[in-house]
């Protein structure tokens, strides 16, 4: 972007000048962004905040991994698998949280067992 080497103090002090702040966020320990599917999970994440014109942005940089969300399960859905394959209720709820909540499925899950 700027061509030849750029003295830092110098490249800050024209940032400054511009109405640009940047600042390194110490002592992150955890970043994580929440999705529908699941959860972005950044373990010793480095995070700049960039100040320009009022507005803040934020970079993230690391590594991420993805935690897929646990669907809720109705007390409802448990009892009706439960009742239609004869399982208990925590055998019924397991199918279902493995099945994403497809109570056909759970049902047909358990019926093979």
């Amino acid at each position: 972007m700027f061509p030849g080497k750029i003295n830092p103090k110098k490249m800050k002090q024209m940032m400054k000048q511009m109405g640009m702040e940047m600042e390194e966020l110490e002592g992150v320990e955890k970043v994580v962004i929440y999705t529908p599917a699941g959860n972005y999970v950044f373990d010793e994440a480095q995070v700049v905040a960039t100040t320009m014109q009022g507005a803040t942005t934020y970079q993230l940089t690391g590594e991420a991994r993805f935690e897929e969300a646990v669907p809720e399960i109705p007390d409802d859905d448990v009892v009706l698998v439960a009742s239609q394959t004869g399982a208990t209720e925590e055998a019924a709820r397991a199918a279902l949280v493995e099945t994403r909540g497809d109570i056909a499925e759970a049902i047909l899950k358990l019926a093979q067992q």
